[in-house]
């Protein structure tokens, strides 16, 4: 973890803000160099983390949140509480619309997502938020 991410990580009173940003400092982006860090808190209350993974066919890289969902259900839990995701930009990153489907998809529309720089600004939302309208399995009704 850069000193910048550990001394945002200490001040911050959010949890998920650590777990996020140490994983942050792994993520494969050579090509953008733009690393995301995850934290998902499961309804168990185990945190799962998540960081990009860049490929040079840019399609096919892996964004965060993704890569921590991807762990939790590995994990054999399919419902998030919590989201945290940071990176080093001028403004709290928020997540990709793949993602924010993602997150959808295993959260409600009032769970809690903070958004967050490095440097320790944050921003506070909601998957409903993020994603007013989404899609879901009710859709799928008469399928």
């Amino acid at each position: 973890m850069s000193t910048t991410d550990q001394n945002a990580a200490e001040t911050s009173g959010n949890p998920l803000r650590r777990p996020a940003a140490a994983v942050r400092e792994n993520a494969h982006a050579p090509y953008s160099n733009f690393k995301v860090g995850a934290a998902i808190r499961a309804k168990s209350g185990t945190v799962y983390v998540g960081c990009n993974v860049e490929n040079v066919a840019y399609p096919e890289g892996t964004c965060a949140e993704a890569g921590a969902i991807a762990a939790m259900v590995a994990a054999g839990e399919t419902e998030l509480i919590e989201a945290y995701v940071i990176a080093d930009c001028p403004s709290p990153v928020p997540p990709c619309g793949g993602c924010r489907q993602k997150l959808k998809e295993f959260g409600a529309v009032a769970v809690p997502v903070t958004l967050a720089t490095t440097e320790g600004v944050e921003m506070q939302t909601t998957i409903g938020d993020l994603l007013p309208g989404a899609f879901d399995a009710g859709y799928m009704e008469r399928s």
